[in-house]
């Protein structure tokens, strides 16, 4: 064992007692935040030559998006080693040095695992593609085609067309829950649930802290797989049959048991289409599954149901239904990981805030937001800048995201849909838009390369970047280091209970969070426009005495307790009130 491993493992096991729940996570999509190399695409010595950063972020966990080697046609999601680094990322001594550093600082590392799916070019799938008797076959979900000769059922997948693809050479075709090139894993086959449980015991065995597990409520299929009725649907119409499927919680237990359970680790959770007694069956302590599950709701709160690209116009009293239900609602020992975005999102102060006339103002005010909310908040990088969605996308040539250039070509090239509708919605809601590079300076590279990046970068990079804002004290970025630390001094801020105040306003944002120490008092303004706010009196009788502790404006903070104050637009204020 290498001295970094070692250092890293002792290194966690004295962090083992800091409550997970408190955790502040930093989602770093490394091929995007900084480049050691040259080569346009950033690696874990990038990561290493911004630790620094991070620790004075003041963040408690990184989350690193897949490294694993991979072809990239999904850019990790798609697995060819699970113990192998993409060489574009750099190795396994860098790996362990990069967990040994951000130990030394208090900062835990969290990987990212891809258990649903490997990449067609797996070792795995091409054994299984050897013949029917092949030992490898049982990895993946296969099936004879139906009486037609087309695919056993009618679903789509989460790329559109259909979740089957003919493997001609044995006349059976194999399920994709997403695209072709990613069989799903037969979660059946208990070896396969072995073989990954190994894979993550070897990095649990470096010192990985945690894992954030990719999908962790579709490895249960419907064996029998049924047709669906959502026939509408133009991605993804057969989650009902796998999306907290038959065997899930008995999986995961199993995933516990043989991995997580040994160490001092927390484990987050991606799953969508679930409710409050999902997520209370995946998080209660005495289930023994994950520690929380990442909720997904409010970054989806623009999107159609039955077309994620068409949008809907959202109001603020929908934002508190759902924060009301994940953070009031909940059973208080079950937990939620909270973002507003990530790197399967568009940028949070592009579609909750105003990126172009209040940029700054709304992204403040989002950062006070999250960090005062109840759960585990995740952070995605660029977010503490105010980082914006790339609005210079023009074409469908601009986009590199594999689902959005599936949904183009099939609405577009299948089915003769208007090409300007089509793009336009791509445009607007693809993920690429979270995935420009990091904006370190104003330079050309925008200190991420010295090369040709990956991926284009922000020209707003001249206003929205690392060096300018750390020498503005009132910068977005220096707000967000001044509420992660309230955040770590303050444990109201994570565990406390949520009580929403006036829950009817379309515009003002207000909630109390209180446990048996402290009591403090939120207040957002959500609107472009300047606001007349009143509080209710029981609150107003205790501002006189509170003490504003973060504010937008300080004379309107003193106002509030007299009454009725008009607050700008984006404005922000957290009151500590007198027990």
């Amino acid at each position: 064992m290498s001295e970094q491993v070692q250092a890293s493992r002792t290194s966690r096991q004295l962090q083992s007692n800091m409550n997970w729940r408190e955790n502040i996570v930093y989602e770093i999509y490394v091929r995007s935040f900084n480049d050691s190399n040259g080569d346009g695409v950033g690696d874990l010595r990038g990561i290493i030559d911004k630790i620094d950063y991070i620790e004075q972020l003041g963040v408690t966990a990184v989350w690193l998006s897949p490294i694993f080697d991979s072809p990239n046609r999904d850019y990790g999601y798609d697995v060819i080693d699970y113990r192998g680094i993409h060489p574009e990322y750099g190795t396994l001594d860098d790996f362990d040095e990069l967990l040994a550093l951000l130990h030394e600082r208090g900062i835990r590392l969290v990987m990212e695992i891809v258990p649903n799916h490997t990449s067609s070019d797996h070792p795995w799938f091409k054994q299984a593609l050897q013949g029917r008797d092949d030992p490898y076959r049982d990895y993946y979900i296969w099936r004879p085609a139906s009486e037609d000769g087309g695919p056993p059922n009618n679903w789509t997948s989460f790329l559109g067309g259909s979740s089957w693809k003919l493997h001609e050479e044995t006349g059976e075709y194999y399920l994709h829950t997403y695209a072709w090139h990613q069989p799903d894993l037969n979660w059946e086959n208990p070896k396969v649930r072995q073989e990954i449980c190994e894979a993550m015991d070897f990095w649990l065995e470096k010192g990985v802290d945690g894992f954030r597990v990719d999908t962790a409520n579709v490895l249960s299929k419907d064996m029998s797989f049924p047709d669906t009725e959502d026939t509408q649907r133009i991605q993804g119409s057969g989650e009902p049959f796998y999306k907290n499927g038959p065997r899930i919680h008995e999986y995961l237990r199993e995933m516990r048991d043989k991995a997580f359970s040994r160490y001092p680790v927390f484990t987050m959770g991606e799953a969508s289409q679930v409710e409050l007694e999902d997520v209370e069956d995946f998080t209660l302590p005495e289930r023994g599954e994950l520690d929380l599950i990442l909720m997904i709701e409010a970054s989806k709160i623009c999107d159609e149901a039955e077309d994620m690209w068409q949008s809907k116009p959202w109001k603020l009293s929908h934002m508190k239904q759902i924060m009301r239900k994940w953070l009031k609602d909940l059973h208080p020992d079950a937990w939620i990981g909270l973002y507003l975005s990530n790197h399967d999102h568009v940028r949070m102060v592009s579609y909750l805030g105003d990126d172009k006339e209040h940029r700054e103002e709304s992204a403040k005010m989002l950062s006070v937001f999250l960090m005062t909310l109840r759960g585990t908040p995740n952070l995605l990088q660029g977010e503490e800048l105010g980082m914006t969605n790339a609005h210079f996308f023009n074409t469908i040539d601009d986009i590199k995201e594999q689902q959005a250039l599936a949904y183009y070509k099939l609405m577009v090239e299948e089915r003769g849909e208007d090409p300007e509708t089509i793009l336009g919605r791509v445009l607007r809601k693809n993920r690429d838009h979270s995935r420009t590079p990091m904006q370190w300076t104003d330079e050309d590279g925008a200190g991420f390369t010295a090369g040709r990046p990956w991926q284009r970068i922000n020209p707003n990079k001249a206003k929205i970047n690392v060096r300018q804002q750390e020498e503005d004290p009132q910068s977005v970025l220096n707000l967000y280091r001044k509420m992660i630390r309230l955040r770590r001094d303050h444990p109201v801020l994570t565990l406390g209970t949520y009580e929403p105040v006036l829950e009817e306003d379309e515009h003002i944002y207000a909630y109390v969070r209180e446990d048996a120490q402290e009591r403090w008092l939120v207040v957002l303004n959500f609107s472009k426009t300047p606001t007349g706010l009143e509080l209710p009196s029981e609150l107003r009788a205790h501002l006189a005495e509170a003490e504003c502790v973060v504010c937008s404006d300080e004379q309107r903070a003193s106002q509030l307790s007299a009454g009725r104050a008009e607050i700008a637009p984006y404005a922000y204020f957290v009151f500590r009130l007198p027990r």
